[in-house]
């Protein structure tokens, strides 16, 4: 099937864990302010927070992590502890430094189709993080284009598709309102693969479009491309 598909993937909690570093990181938020505000409250202040600074921030953990300040600010009527602040900057420090753990069949289905077909990375976040973890993953040799970009709409998916010369494009992702619709959107497949952590602002129902499919692992996708073809 050489050079019929650009098969695009999605990063964080496609390739590799993301979403239960920043749960663990929310589950200590929740401890060190346990003495002012209930958890679920807590939680959906800065859910709240979170949803209002992506404009401000964008994607990724510094803004989490700012978002977090901001929070505990406001549940402690501006008389946030020193070392409760210096303990969410920690916090904020350690998830941007933590090794990147790939998912299943991912050391697999990546070398395999990077030998029949074009592969590409579309991944969303902070510059410096991607990066980071793209290096670690030892997975970019395999991409033969790398982008991150701020966020995934239907129009940055058809900027970026217009440049492949493919007849056909795939996006394989773990979130429906980033990976999927809007590249489905732009005129190229969509591919979700579920993880069991998905961040509550990337929910979004399944399409039902011709080029939607689901896949419980990515280790289906190979199979899925052959019967494709």
């Amino acid at each position: 099937m050489p050079h019929r598909w650009t098969i695009a993937f999605d990063a964080d909690d496609t390739l590799w864990h993301n979403e239960k570093f920043f749960q663990m990181s929310q589950n200590r938020f929740a401890e060190l302010l346990a003495d002012y505000v209930d958890p679920h409250d807590l939680r959906a202040r800065l859910l709240a927070a979170e949803r209002r600074n992506l404009r401000f921030y964008g994607y990724g953990i510094k803004g989490f992590t700012l978002s977090m300040i901001e929070t505990a600010l406001a549940v402690t009527d501006a008389k946030l502890p020193g070392h409760i602040t210096l303990a969410l900057i920690d916090m904020g420090r350690d998830m941007l430094a933590h090794p990147i753990n790939l998912l299943p069949h991912v050391d697999k289905v990546i070398p395999e189709l990077a030998n029949s077909t074009q592969i590409v990375l579309i991944t969303k976040g902070d510059l410096l993080d991607q990066e980071r973890k793209l290096a670690q993953s030892n997975l970019g040799d395999y991409f033969s284009s790398v982008e991150i970009v701020s966020d995934k709409t239907a129009a940055v998916y058809q900027r970026i598709f217009a440049r492949f010369e493919t007849p056909r494009v795939m996006m394989v992702g773990n979130s429906l309102k980033s990976d999927i619709i809007p590249a489905i959107e732009a005129g190229g497949w969509g591919i979700y693969v579920p993880h069991e952590l998905t961040w509550e602002l990337e929910h979004a129902e399944e399409p039902e479009h011709v080029r939607y499919h689901r896949l419980e692992s990515l280790g289906d996708l190979p199979k899925l491309i052959a019967e494709l073809a």
